[in-house]
């Protein structure tokens, strides 16, 4: 089959069309003709070998799918294992979930690692109560957009977007964000309090890392979280010391999406949820482009540049260059 496969470690330039062997699916799995495949940033990272586990090589990068199982239906999954930029993957059974009408493959690819994540980033790890202010970094990237909508979905008080330009702070306010600004690290503290009308903030979803987490820090308010979920920058944060967090009484909070897989009610029940509010029109996923799966190294330039708001997806379909 066609895929995408890296043999070595490496930026965009390690990814490669090449044919590789058909997947088999084996006891508890299924097999899924894939039609359309999504792009994360952590995707980046795991061609590059810098993420929180280690791949083996070769490999087929790519974490979610959408396709049609062999028997018909029409599904989205996680795969653990990466092997989703190829015209064939393998899920467990577990991790697939039926797709609703009306809503597309790029619409519930959103909601697989993203939505998913955004979810648990407020539901599970910040445990948002209505009335906090929110502070959501990359407020248009993938994640970071649907976050916006469910703080506002989930009564935050006041949401502060933060985004690298003007297009994509417009895109946070349209989207409900309540202020947006500049998410650079210079003067990030003050900028974060001012957006707040001058208190210190209650959440903050970070996914920068280095600088940006420090500044994001120092802006908490007593009893304040801050949820890392990321390491855009790959430059890490300032070493923390129990005092900084007693002091202050503020919370950390790490969060990897893989901890939600296998645990009751933390995959299956907020995906079909998500999937519920995309089709009544209640959580709009930002879409960034659909590209042919030859493109994929292109599409990953683009994500480390920032130049991507939304979803990214590959066509697997398209055999076009």
């Amino acid at each position: 089959m066609r895929a995408i496969q890296i043999t070595e470690f490496g930026g965009p330039e390690v990814l490669h069309e090449a044919e590789v062997p058909d997947p088999v699916a084996g006891p508890g799995e299924l097999l899924i003709r894939v039609d359309t495949a999504g792009v994360n940033y952590a995707d980046t990272h795991t061609v590059e070998n810098s993420y929180l586990t280690r791949s083996p090589l070769p490999m087929v990068p790519g974490g979610e799918v959408a396709g049609h199982t062999p028997d018909g239906r029409r599904v989205v999954a996680l795969l653990p294992g990466n092997g989703g930029y190829a015209e064939q993957a393998v899920a467990p059974e577990q991790l697939a979930v039926d797709i609703p009408e009306g809503v597309t493959d790029a619409q519930a690819l959103a909601v697989v690692v993203q939505g998913l994540t955004a979810w648990h980033l407020l539901r599970t790890s910040a445990r948002l109560a209505p009335g906090e202010s929110v502070v959501v970094h990359a407020a248009a990237g993938g994640t970071g957009s649907l976050a916006v909508q469910l703080a506002k979905a989930y009564g935050a008080g006041r949401i502060i977007a933060t985004a690298s330009s003007k297009d994509k702070r417009e895109l946070a306010l349209e989207l409900g964000a309540d202020i947006a600004i500049d998410g650079g690290p210079d003067g990030l503290k003050e900028r974060l309090i001012e957006a707040n009308g001058g208190s210190k903030v209650d959440v903050v979803l970070e996914m920068t890392g280095g600088p940006v987490f420090d500044a994001s820090l120092a802006a908490l308010a007593p009893f304040g979280r801050l949820v890392t979920y990321g390491m855009a920058s790959r430059t890490p944060a300032t070493p923390l010391q129990a005092a900084q967090l007693m002091g202050r009484s503020r919370s950390v909070v790490g969060f990897w999406l893989a901890h939600c897989v296998g645990r009751p009610g933390m995959y299956r029940e907020p995906v079909a949820e998500l999937l519920t509010m995309i089709g009544e029109g209640r959580l709009r996923p930002q879409l960034g482009g659909v590209h042919p799966l030859a493109e994929a190294a292109r599409v990953h330039e683009d994500l480390r540049a920032r130049r991507t708001i939304g979803k990214l997806v590959l066509d697997v379909t398209s055999s076009g260059a």
